[in-house]
């Protein structure tokens, strides 16, 4: 009877100690299907987090690009609101100063051993347009900058019917915008700068008075200003209140008062390119 006993509580204790080692089994194995779900969720929420942070962050990409373009559109606006501003106050005033202080940079003064004229560039290059007869019987010119700086210049050619002639200086300058003057309108404003009687740099202002008249070449590719010319003003440069070069200051009428002809810049553009193609097989305008 007490072996029954003794086998009895060997056998309860069996069965406690399984039950305790399934029970612990199956916590363990709980706890670790929890803890796999838990670093699932997390994973995925860190997932789902870095998403969002590259969602918002393309967001404020995008929200800074279009500030910035906003921010240049604006810039690009109130220059060009600043440019017309210019042009209006130029056409509706006297007042050409915005216009005369940048393009004035672009001028230049043409010194030889026989005579002195006006002239300007045509491109950044060093590129130098005049009128022939101021060059006519030279041996030697130089270029005079706005800022004081002297440049001895090279030919590179001239057509001596349209009064025109294409200088080279070296080194980087300022160059003036050439416009169309099939677009210049009787009566308009304009401007021309030139160094008449040696005084450099002088600015006379006038209008159009007439546009299609024959010059000394008994060409008709001549604007009529009352602009004041005088000598010293020839192959300066007339601009209008855009700032753009129309025509080239070529004669005057002697014995009249405000009665000046400059070559429209169209037909110069023409004859520059074909100056330049012979000399350097390439256009320059």
């Amino acid at each position: 009877m007490a072996t029954k006993i003794k086998q009895i509580h060997k056998y309860l204790i069996i069965i406690l100690l399984t039950s305790l080692l399934v029970s612990q089994t199956f916590i363990i194995y709980f706890v670790f299907v929890e803890r796999i779900k838990l670093l699932e969720k997390i994973q995925e929420t860190e997932t789902e987090i870095s998403e969002r942070v590259e969602l918002n962050n393309k967001d404020l990409q995008n929200k800074i690009n279009s500030l910035i373009t906003s921010i240049t559109s604006i810039s690009a606006e109130q220059t060009n609101l600043l440019e017309q501003l210019g042009e209006i106050k130029a056409s509706t005033s006297a007042d050409f100063s915005a216009i005369i202080e940048n393009e004035i940079k672009g001028v230049v003064t043409i010194k030889t051993d026989v005579s002195q004229g006006t002239g300007f560039l045509i491109t950044d290059q060093g590129f130098v347009v005049t009128n022939y007869h101021v060059l006519s019987g030279a041996r030697l010119a130089n270029v005079h900058t706005y800022d004081n700086e002297a440049y001895s210049a090279e030919l590179i050619g001239f057509n001596a019917v349209m009064d025109l002639a294409l200088l080279k200086i070296g080194g980087s300058f300022q160059s003036l915008d050439l416009g169309d003057s099939d677009d210049v309108k009787i009566g308009e404003k304009v401007l021309a700068i030139g160094n008449p009687l040696g005084l450099a740099f002088t600015v006379t202002e006038g209008i159009i008075s007439a546009k299609n008249r024959k010059g000394i070449n008994n060409l008709p590719y001549y604007l009529q200003t009352d602009v004041s010319l005088n000598p010293g003003n020839s192959g300066g440069p007339l601009i209008n209140t855009k700032g753009e070069v129309i025509g080239i200051n070529n004669f005057k009428v002697s014995g009249a008062e405000s009665l000046g002809f400059a070559l429209e810049i169209n037909h110069a553009k023409e004859t520059i390119n074909e100056i330049a193609l012979q000399a350097l097989n390439e256009t320059v305008v």
